[in-house]
């Protein structure tokens, strides 16, 4: 099924490589659902909203991803923009600060 749906053996893949790469992906990118929700609770954003706003928008990412564009690519929320939002506009904005 998942050859049919995906062509692995004309990507030059197989199911078993998939796996273990998915899973590799995972590990990779999972330490973003610790630090994200971590670096906006510092500016006041709820921590378990951000957890989970983190994990809904790494799941539709990904499922765009594999499922429309049959692209092999993970795709999470980037530490940059949410550091730059967290301390730059709201924590340490000065006379510019803006609230969350």
């Amino acid at each position: 099924m998942l050859e049919n749906f995906f062509k692995l053996s004309g990507h030059g893949t197989d199911t078993k490589t998939e796996i273990r790469a998915g899973i590799a992906t995972f590990l990779t990118m999972a330490y973003i659902l610790i630090v994200n929700p971590s670096i906006l609770a510092k500016a006041g954003f709820p921590h378990e909203g951000v957890f989970i706003a983190t994990i809904v928008a790494a799941v539709v990412g990904c499922l765009i991803m594999g499922l429309y564009a049959n692209w092999p690519v993970g795709l999470a929320p980037g530490m940059g923009l949410n550091a730059f939002v967290a301390f730059t506009l709201i924590v340490y904005g000065g006379d510019n600060a803006i609230t969350w």
